[in-house]
């Protein structure tokens, strides 16, 4: 078992010194064209998506089964996907998993990171592009982010919880001698200090992104020793799924009990969240979804420990830029992608009412906002790059949402860009939308003080700078913020803002252009969520991600001459 570690042991002292200083690294391609024999393993991937589709039935041998459940449809044909997965009695889960704890637990460091090492290599080298097809028809993303986002970037943040959780763990010296004078006496300890996982996790994977977030959340409950159950949304099982199935083959040929990983399977009928949470067994719960259930796992999980990310109010400050028509582009582009759809989407634009200031003088709000719709327009108006960029929407609620926040802004604002359906050139019947943009004032705090899912921004009229930026700072103290963008050409009115942003808790990106979207996030460089306001309690990746995760007891007896 530990002839895994060796395996991997390279690529893991690299992704160590990658997370040491943080400069660009990664194993894996950029690029799905880059893949090794990338033409043969997409074709292979798009077989075994489509073989479970044929099938109707997704086989997993795990204990417990009471029922078959299957509710997914694809946002691309909008047709149920067909398959039926296991449901497994709850109480049963838990069981299996904490009798399989007390061998994984006991492995050596070196052999669970080796063991996981593996899991993430044979999804890279067996299972990706059937991923990202799943993703693809599940949560709607184009193939190329799901390639990227839920793919190799997802696999990297997995690496990465690796690294710290073997950073954690290491930092607990195994064993010391303690020696000191008590009057006359010399009195000399042997002490040990023994690494005991917290117990069972539930990892809930949300639907939007399902393994971005639950792969690193697995990895660092497992690393550290504890078994986990997998919680999908109900609208996203087969990636998830997949992951499961690859987790306890790999599992199992080291010599482990599969049980330690399983699936739990619900319907947006009858959630089962709330059970996992409250379960008396359930140690760890790792959240990624909607604030409403976020807040409300972070208030009831005691005793467990929880880990959340839910979302927020990304806010824009735009108060000066050297080149505007540059700045422009990218927000629009960053406005369009996966529809918005990310946690790290910026929603609340906020602009001076005198405007921006350029190399060419002022450019006043009206026009900065106008010429805002329409690089957002430019970017959408032909369907075949809409489908690239915005991909499909993933649930029908968006479209709800789009079409109440379209009427209400018309009636206390202006609408900027109405939002319509697009065919995609590929998937005809796919669930399109472009952006809506609505122009607003703070009068209309109530209509963008929290997240409004999907392509939906506001572009808010202030009185300066100043106002901009004490409004867009109180959305992420007060709705939370994951992440914020500032455009300026002021050095002091900069570091006012990364001074503001930071007491809000919000990764702040300034006057970035060009072909990078402002919200892609490198794993092993940048830090995901503060957990300093709302939008979230966890940061991917840090110690504090991984070291609740276990606790250190000791024991101590008199050395013996």
């Amino acid at each position: 078992m530990s002839n895994l570690f060796e395996l991997h042991r390279a690529l893991f002292e690299r992704a160590q010194q990658a997370c040491r200083d943080r400069a660009c690294w990664s194993p894996f391609p950029e690029m799905p064209g880059k893949y090794p024999n990338a033409e043969a393993a997409q074709v292979d991937g798009r077989s075994a998506f489509t073989a479970h589709l044929l099938a109707g039935r997704f086989e997993l041998d795990q204990p417990g089964r009471v029922g078959e459940l299957g509710e997914e449809v694809s946002p691309y044909t909008q047709e149920p996907l067909g398959i039926r997965y296991p449901q497994a009695d709850v109480n049963t889960l838990f069981d299996v998993a904490e009798a399989a704890m007390p061998a994984w637990a006991a492995a050596p460091i070196e052999t669970r990171i080796g063991v996981l090492l593996q899991v993430l290599d044979v999804i890279y080298r067996e299972h990706l592009f059937e991923i990202v097809h799943a993703v693809m028809h599940t949560a709607g993303q184009s193939f190329n982010m799901a390639y990227a986002g839920s793919g190799v970037n997802a696999l990297d943040r997995g690496i990465e919880a690796l690294v710290y959780a073997d950073q954690a763990m290491r930092a607990v010296t195994p064993s010391a001698r303690w020696e000191r004078r008590f009057g006359p006496t010399d009195v000399k300890l042997q002490k040990t200090y023994r690494l005991v996982p917290r117990g069972v996790a539930v990892c809930f994977a949300c639907a939007s992104f399902p393994t971005w977030n639950a792969w690193p959340s697995m990895m660092a409950s497992l690393a550290t020793g504890n078994p986990v159950i997998v919680k999908p949304h109900p609208a996203t099982v087969l990636p998830m799924a997949i992951t499961v199935r690859v987790f306890r083959r790999v599992l199992a040929e080291a010599g482990f009990d599969p049980n330690l990983v399983t699936l739990a399977l619900d319907s947006m009928a009858e959630p089962l969240g709330q059970v996992l949470v409250k379960h008396a067994k359930t140690a760890i719960v790792d959240f990624t979804g909607s604030v409403r259930f976020g807040q409300w796992v972070e208030r009831n999980a005691h005793p467990a420990i929880a880990y959340t990310e839910t979302a927020g109010c990304n806010t824009v400050v735009l108060a000066g830029a050297d080149d505007l028509d540059a700045a422009l582009r990218s927000l629009a582009t960053t406005l369009c992608m996966f529809s918005a759809q990310m946690c790290t989407s910026p929603q609340n634009i906020y602009v001076p009412r005198d405007g921006v200031d350029t190399p060419q003088g002022k450019v006043p709000f009206a026009e900065v906002a106008q010429r805002l719709a329409a690089a957002v327009d430019e970017l959408t108006r032909d369907p075949k790059k809409a489908s690239m960029i915005l991909a499909t929407i993933q649930s029908p609620q968006t479209l709800a949402l789009l079409h109440q926040m379209n009427e209400a802004g018309a009636t206390r604002g202006q609408v900027l860009l109405s939002p319509r359906a697009y065919v995609h050139p590929d998937f005809p019947k796919a669930r399109t939308s472009t952006p809506l943009m609505l122009k607003v004032t703070p009068a209309e705090r109530d209509l963008y003080a929290e997240e409004r899912f999907g392509p939906i921004s506001f572009v808010i009229e202030c009185e300066n700078a100043d106002d901009a930026l004490t409004r867009a700072t109180m959305d992420a103290r007060t709705a939370g913020g994951l992440t914020a963008f500032l455009y300026a050409t002021d050095e002091a009115f900069i570091a006012q803002a990364e001074a503001a942003y930071a007491r809000a808790g919000a990764q702040l990106t300034t006057n970035l252009t060009g072909a990078m979207p402002l919200n892609f996030a490198a794993a092993y460089s940048d830090y995901h969520v503060t957990g300093l306001n709302p939008a979230g309690n966890a940061t991917l990746t840090n110690l504090s991600f991984v070291a609740g995760r276990f606790g250190v007891v000791q024991s101590r007896r008199p050395v013996v001459a």
